[in-house]
């Protein structure tokens, strides 16, 4: 049993130290937080630095390590997840004693009939307090999550409702850096292949030479094919992605077109994009080009269907 382990160590390590190196400088300009800069030798972590809640009565240490590998992330997880298990135990030990309230059996007691069975208290935060008003000012805050910095950009307008909110997920800054690049290497794997090997190490600059292709790309008319469909299919499907702009808030009060019924006039543009993709399958005059164009727009009102759903909700809510 020691020499199996030994030899699941032995090739543990073989995988993951010395690899996938971040060095301190990087991991600071890419705009890194959470256990990703700690792991390059950066010890920050919000909890210390902006001493919000109770963090500062509880004792802890801030898991970090220098070498910057994926060796060096695994070590700082594994140390955090230890380090979680102290703070839960000293916050086990602080909570005072006394009366409770639970939300919870309290609607039980009360029956199917109860006002706790209500939609607005399905989720407590669903339900806003009448007297909390956001300031007509921006606010910003940021807490520490498991990946890293989660922020959340409200602007305010005097109600309960913020009259635009922005949430930044820890997670978005490290999937746009290896995104692209994770996503050819895994289908090149699939298909028994080395995947984005040449532009740049290992293929990391593999997105940028995509995008120069794409510019230098040959401009192809198929000669049998409609040429005014196929010309104008492409049209039809940027000009409603530039027109919803027209009621998208750039700033507070900044807005090219203020329609009493932008989100209805958004849904209404939208929907133009599936026919553009037909209309370039089908002007092809190749059976395939047209199935690519069915299969295309199929994809897109799956998208817009539940999208539109979600912005409809949202409107209602906000209206009632």
């Amino acid at each position: 049993m020691k020499d199996l382990l030994q030899i699941i160590l032995f090739f543990f390590l073989k995988r993951v130290e010395g690899i996938g190196i971040i060095t301190r400088e990087e991991a600071i300009n890419w705009g890194l937080s959470g256990p990703m800069l700690r792991a390059s030798g950066v010890q920050w972590d919000l909890r210390k630095v902006d001493h919000y809640e109770c963090y500062d009565e509880l004792d802890w240490k801030i898991q970090w390590q220098k070498e910057g590998d994926s060796l060096a992330r695994y070590l700082v997880r594994i140390g955090e997840m230890k380090e979680s298990i102290k703070i839960i135990q000293q916050a086990l030990k602080a909570i005072p004693g006394g009366p409770f309230e639970n939300l919870e059996a309290r609607r039980l007691s009360q029956g199917k009939n109860s006002e706790w069975n209500l939609f607005e208290y399905q989720f407590i935060s669903k339900k806003p307090s009448p007297t909390f008003k956001l300031p007509k000012q921006e606010h910003y805050v940021r807490v520490e999550a498991p990946k890293g910095e989660l922020g959340v950009f409200l602007i305010g307008d005097d109600s309960v409702f913020p009259w635009r909110f922005k949430i930044r997920s820890p997670g978005v800054t490290v999937g746009v850096l290896v995104l692209v690049w994770l996503e050819r290497k895994i289908s090149a794997a699939i298909q028994q292949r080395i995947g984005p090997e040449y532009a740049g190490p290992l293929g990391i600059i593999q997105a940028l030479a995509d995008g120069i292709k794409l510019f230098l790309k040959e401009d192809i008319v198929p000669a049998q094919g409609d040429v005014w469909l196929f010309n104008i299919g492409p049209i039809l499907v940027l000009i409603p992605v530039f027109l919803s702009y027209l009621v998208i808030p750039f700033e507070y009060n900044v807005i090219l077109a203020n329609f009493s019924i932008g989100v209805f006039f958004w849904i209404a543009v939208s929907s133009v994009v599936p026919l553009g993709l037909l209309m370039a399958g089908y002007g092809s005059n190749n059976k395939y080009s047209f199935l690519g164009g069915l299969r295309a727009a199929a994809q897109s009102i799956s998208y817009e269907i539940p999208l539109a759903l979600s912005v409809l909700s949202i409107a209602l809510r906000v209206i009632r």
